[in-house]
């Protein structure tokens, strides 16, 4: 009998793992530097909580099943959603505002699998809840962009755009909702030529030229902030679009204070769900091609569709798999370092007992180190260690014991020194703390 691991799962072993918790490290790091503390939400949520935010269609998608009480669950395919579940059951009552929260965790979708496309991903995001401002999304894009620079991604493009300026143009022009959202559907896949044969073609969405036109050339408006002037032109005559034409400008220029310079102004960004209300933005790396977005974010009123009151939000989502091509695509692979700070190695039977208390004594102190289990003789110790890695080995002789000494070797220069065991920890420390 073989077993695999199921379709669009990925096994992580020892060096990717690491470059994955440091990755975690430094993105916690940021994080938390702006103020914002990390929540933790279950794997598996009520499904009506995702077909209340998404409709019905995405229980194709899901991972669904009814657990042994015939209650209708499904693992989560976003976390965004179980956040807002969070806020309504724990903070909305007794939490301060705004109140800023991250996350990390799995989530799981019934598709596909294809490259930079898993059915198990991880995403790392967060909310800014009940900050409803310009100076709420700029600092947020902030983050957003910090988290990214700070892992060496140095090609990664913030778009930008205001979705209250299309959905002023339907207002003026009274589309019904069902046709928003499916032309909204249509912006978000990024497809123009397909945007194109949907406004224009034999049977347009919309049966109306001048808001065709407007919409085509519109979405066409890709660039840095001088392209506000066409946008405006453009616009002008709509009273509809003029309040969230404003709140992009503002945002643009409390970008410039957050010192956030590589954004792009892309009136095509969509975020095609029906909550996301207000500024919208995506981050590409194009060295990834087809998978290019790792991030996707905005302003939306998710609570008040889940029954709580209207409570505005700003949040992202990371893709982290997505991270972690664009590190292995863009930055040069760092020398790779042992997992130990020092290898202990007992070379006769007599020290062993000795070698383990040693050895113990070092992990309580914070120092990562491992000790010869299997009474490897003196040069099998020598070769375990270079196999690892190692940068320093203790080797622990009964003469040096005698004498209350052990021989720290550095396995790189090949230096030796004797060192007092009672001083172990403080050398070791000593040289970390160089390093």
């Amino acid at each position: 009998m073989e077993f695999t691991k199921p379709r669009g799962t990925r096994d992580f072993l020892f060096d990717e793992m690491q470059e994955r918790k440091e990755a975690q490290s430094i993105l916690r790091n940021i994080f938390e530097n702006y103020g914002y503390r990390e929540v933790k939400t279950p794997l598996f949520e009520e499904l009506k909580l995702f077909t209340t935010k998404s409709g019905e269609e995405i229980v194709d998608q899901l991972y669904n099943f009814k657990d042994k009480s015939n209650r209708e669950l499904t693992l989560r395919p976003e976390i965004t959603a179980p956040i807002a579940r969070l806020y309504l059951n724990e903070l909305e009552k007794t939490a301060i505002k705004p109140i800023k929260l991250y996350y990390y965790g799995s989530c799981f979708r019934y598709e596909r699998p294809q490259k930079g496309r898993f059915r198990q991903f991880w995403q790392f995001g967060c909310e800014l809840i009940g900050a409803n401002s310009p100076q709420g999304e700029a600092e947020v894009i902030a983050l957003c962009n910090d988290a990214v620079n700070s892992l060496g991604i140095t090609t990664a493009d913030v778009n930008i755009n205001h979705l209250g300026i299309i959905r002023g143009l339907f207002k003026h022009f009274n589309i019904t909702e069902e046709t928003q959202r499916e032309l909204m559907v249509v912006i978000d896949k990024g497809d123009k030529d397909l945007l194109k044969e949907s406004l224009s073609g034999d049977n347009p969405v919309i049966d109306n030229d001048e808001l065709n036109q407007i919409l085509l050339q519109l979405i066409d408006l890709v660039g840095d902030k001088s392209i506000l002037n066409k946008v405006e032109n453009l616009i002008k005559d709509y009273a509809e679009t003029q309040e969230s034409f404003n709140q992009l400008k503002e945002l643009v220029n409390l970008l410039e204070s957050f010192e956030v310079e590589n954004y792009t102004l892309n009136l095509g960004v969509a975020r095609g769900l029906d909550y996301y209300t207000g500024i919208v933005f995506e981050i590409y790396v194009p060295e990834l091609g087809a998978q290019k977005q790792i991030c996707g974010g905005g302003s939306y009123s998710l609570i008040k569709v889940f029954g709580g009151k209207e409570v505005e939000s700003t949040g992202f989502a990371l893709g982290f798999d997505r991270l972690m091509n664009a590190l292995d695509e863009l930055c040069e692979k760092k020398e790779k370092k042992s997992h130990l700070d020092i290898y202990v190695a007992p070379i006769s039977d007599n020290v062993s007992a000795k070698a383990y208390e040693i050895t113990q004594n070092l992990r309580r102190n914070n120092i990562k180190a491992d000790v010869d289990l299997n009474a490897r003789k003196f040069k099998k110790l020598i070769n375990y260690a270079n196999k690892i890695n190692v940068d320093k080995i203790a080797i622990i002789g009964e003469n040096d014991l005698n004498d209350g000494k052990i021989t720290i070797k550095d396995m790189k220069s090949g230096n030796q020194e004797l060192i007092d065991v009672d001083n172990v920890v403080y050398y070791l420390r000593g040289i970390k703390d160089e390093n």
